[in-house]
């Protein structure tokens, strides 16, 4: 092993104690479930802000948007970029201060507690639903976490690809299943700190290596399509493609999937001061532009790298940030011990999204399932037990999915985000707004949308080119639909869950 690989492989062994030590700190302060998934509704405005868009910011915004640029230019990624911003922006505004209002209300602890108090669901149907498609869709989304550690530490040191994704799914369930949504809160915003000195640190580097910001530019210019919006650049036949109004509609529902995270959705659920909340939608806004902006700039810039020779040509352009910090870490210790920090980076974006999965999908199992659909009355160190319990049985899950090296970690999160987004996002909308709404509709709906996106994935959109658009777009619409007609067709809500919306509208 090298002096760099030793030095970066220190780094990352001091991040990932800290991580640990930060989830017995709060070990201590986690005593009944409400502290574990919900943190008691303490989280002030910076943490909530930083630990919503960390746990939001997944690998895809250290790995996936850079790959994509260096890729095919800047319109799919920019597009997306575009969609992301739009849907982070409008999420803290029309629903963070509601949910969080509306959850404290009703008692609601987890999603789909939220949804089965909100319309007075004594069978539980609801609720089971709700927790299904948490586990459905989260479980393989934490595999993909688990695959892109594994990727990362392969790909750096040589090391078996199983050995380093165990180790860190070892870890992220070691500092979650202590301190649960405290640590994992605290751990996000650390981690926010880490992606963003990351961030630009290779950014400046990349771009002197690249020889200046002028050449960059040059560089890319050249390429057809390259830097234009409605054209990507095809590698492969150095050719510009359009990039239509269709596929642009397309790929900005990105957007559409905020309204439907459960990770995310759960910290506004946890917010101490509500009155604070603009405080924390600046924060995220501005932090969620300028990261993903600069995450662009860096798929720009390695491609210069690439083209005069300062890089060598990529075989995975996902690992642009990855080569880029192996040849800053060429230049002596202290550069190599801040390379350490830039991959550090890469696995808190993982990290700070899988820990949050994980507590999502444990309280669907533990709480939602077990707790309330079959009515297992538990005293509340019984209750901890078994939600550290079955997190740690979701993690093996995970490790079982991603066992394939070559599993693809995009496609995992892309197809997730749009089966949350279809399946919850318009329930979530019409319980918040729309007092006419009731449980029959909510179930139809959630039900369509979840459905439609398997359906739309793996049938509809390869019927023909027009189709081939992201499912998240139609599975909403759909689930949206769905549910107002079910909602108009069947009996209006009682008058009980009439009186608590109305309450919930003129708090302030």
């Amino acid at each position: 092993m090298t002096t760099a690989q030793i030095c970066i492989m220190i780094v990352i062994a001091v991040y990932l104690v800290a991580m640990i030590i930060i989830g017995a700190v709060f070990s201590k302060r986690t005593s009944n479930v409400g502290d574990f998934y919900l943190g008691g509704r303490r989280l002030g405005p910076i943490v909530t802000a930083m630990s919503a868009e960390a746990s939001d910011m997944s690998s895809y915004l250290l790995m996936g948007l850079p790959g994509l640029a260096y890729l095919s230019g800047v319109a799919d990624v920019g597009w997306t970029v575009i969609g992301l911003a739009v849907g982070t922006y409008l999420n803290w505004l029309i629903v963070a201060k509601k949910l969080r209002n509306y959850s404290e209300h009703i008692g609601a602890i987890t999603i789909p507690d939220y949804f089965s108090l909100r319309y007075k669901d004594n069978s539980r149907i609801l609720m089971a639903i709700a927790a299904v498609v948490i586990i459905v869709f989260f479980v393989p989304y934490t595999a993909s976490g688990f695959a892109a550690c594994g990727k990362l530490f392969g790909t750096l040191f040589g090391v078996d690809y199983h050995l380093a994704m165990i180790i860190s799914a070892i870890i992220i369930v070691g500092y979650t299943s202590l301190g649960g949504f405290n640590a994992a809160s605290t751990t996000d915003l650390i981690q926010s700190i880490i992606m963003t000195i990351a961030l630009i640190v290779v950014l400046i580097f990349g771009i002197s290596q690249a020889g200046g910001w002028d050449t960059v530019m040059m560089n890319a210019k050249a390429l057809p399509g390259y830097l234009d919006m409605f054209n990507t650049y095809n590698a492969q036949t150095g050719t510009a493609s359009p990039y239509g109004a269709i596929k642009v509609v397309s790929t900005l529902a990105w957007a559409l999937g905020y309204f439907g995270m459960p990770h995310i959705l759960l910290r506004f659920m946890a917010i101490k001061d509500v009155n604070k909340i603009k405080i924390s939608r600046r924060v995220a806004s501005v932090w969620v532009v300028i990261s993903m902006g600069i995450a662009v700039l860096i798929g720009v810039v390695g491609l210069g790298m690439v083209n005069n020779n300062s890089l060598a040509p990529l075989e995975d352009s996902e690992t642009i940030i990855i080569q880029i910090s192996n040849l800053l870490s060429q230049n002596g210790v202290v550069f190599a011990l801040i390379a350490g920090v830039i991959l550090a980076g890469i696995l808190a974006s993982t990290m700070s999204t899988s820990d949050s999965q994980l507590l999502a999908a444990s309280s669907s199992m533990s709480e939602n399932i077990l707790g309330g659909l079959f009515k297992i009355n538990l005293n509340e160190k019984a209750k901890m037990i078994i939600a550290r319990g079955v997190l740690i049985v979701i993690a093996v899950i995970g490790v079982v999915i991603a066992w394939d090296p070559n599993s693809s970690v995009f496609g995992i999160v892309s197809f997730a985000w749009a089966g949350f987004g279809a399946s919850f996002g318009p329930v979530m909308l019409l319980s918040l707004f729309w007092k006419r709404s009731n449980k029959y509709g909510a179930i139809a709906g959630m039900l369509a949308g979840g459905i439609m996106v398997f359906v739309w994935k793996k049938v509809i959109s390869g019927l023909s080119d027009v189709l081939n658009i992201y499912e998240l777009l139609p599975a909403f619409i759909i689930g949206l639909v769905v549910n107002v007609v079910v909602s108009l067709l069947t009996p209006k809500p009682e008058q009980e869950i009439i009186d608590a919306y109305e309450k919930v509208k003129e708090m302030k």
